[in-house]
């Protein structure tokens, strides 16, 4: 086929009208740029459903998300609409919504999230320094978990909250024992994932290490640590679940401070919109601590896979 012919099978396919021309030559310049213009437009067009597919994957995945909470908020706001229970015991969402802007525009949260906030993190700090290095031992030795595992399960055994009045006549109300209940707390998952995770990793890598002659401390660096990390990331993520409930519970009964001091105000007072305001903020609180372990868990994870 001639360079003209094929022109004018350009054109016909992609709708480009012929050159008026009274020579029958070759088109102008101007008519081969719309032709290009029109096959660079027909390509975009046919990439666009794959951009369509994925926005609509990320939008659905968004809305699976939301959609509980969104439907939490419509069963309350109708309880409330239609009068099933008093405003006293459940008030409605918009004085709660009213209640947590007063309530910041005050600077009241904001204080008392940092007074919590700096509990639960030497609480958990501490949790973690006592319980990794504990379910390490009792994962990579058989002695030590034929020793201690007994009594430690029986003193995991015990609620945590049943520790306080013990602790309070040690370590009376001061911040040491709110620190120690929910260093207790967190350390409890933290411990027994880090064993459970350390025991399961597959016996095919010891066998791999024993043909290599790795000695201990590679071993337990490179190949335990590595492959129970998934388990650890659940233990300290339960963990800090832990440690938020010991929170709310120990500055419930022996605090004059902080988050859970500001709930047991407000039920005090018969304010329940503030109580509803406390435990809205603890689980905004823990829901950012935990996306951002989860994000420190993939990371890490994607260093181990590109270092193996």
């Amino acid at each position: 086929m001639s360079g003209a012919s094929h022109e004018r099978e350009r054109r016909r396919r992609f709708f480009v009208p012929a050159p008026a021309s009274a020579s029958g030559g070759l088109p102008p310049r101007h008519i081969a740029d719309a032709a290009d213009r029109s096959i660079s437009i027909s390509r975009r067009w046919l990439d666009a459903p794959r951009l369509t597919r994925g926005a609509l994957h990320q939008m659905r995945w968004l809305a699976l998300y939301l959609l509980p909470p969104a439907f939490l908020m419509l069963l309350w706001h109708g309880v409330t609409q239609a009068g099933w229970m008093p405003p006293q015991i459940l008030p409605a969402p918009g004085l709660v919504f009213k209640t947590l802007v007063e309530l910041l525009q005050s600077g009241e949260i904001a204080s008392n999230l940092l007074i919590s906030s700096q509990r639960i993190g030497l609480g958990f700090a501490l949790g973690c320094a006592i319980g990794l290095p504990l379910g390490v031992l009792l994962g990579v030795s058989p002695q030590a978990r034929a020793y201690m595992e007994p009594t430690l399960k029986a003193l995991f055994a015990i609620p945590t909250i049943g520790w306080i009045p013990i602790l309070i006549l040690i370590f009376g109300i001061d911040e040491t024992l709110k620190v120690l209940v929910i260093a207790k707390a967190a350390m409890v998952p933290i411990v027994i994932n880090t064993s459970r995770g350390i025991r399961e990793v597959p016996a095919r890598f010891f066998e791999v290490a024993q043909v290599l002659q790795l000695k201990r401390r590679t071993r337990l660096f490179k190949l335990i640590l590595p492959a129970s990390l998934p388990a650890v990331f659940s233990g300290l993520r339960l963990g800090i679940s832990n440690a938020f409930i010991a929170l709310i519970v120990v500055e419930m009964l022996a605090a004059t401070e902080g988050i859970g001091y500001m709930m047991v105000w407000g039920r005090k007072l018969f304010q329940l919109d503030m109580v509803l305001v406390g435990i809205f903020v603890v689980g905004a609180v823990g829901l950012l601590i935990d996306f951002n372990l989860r994000k420190l868990e993939r990371r890490i994870s994607r260093w181990e896979r590109a270092d193996a």
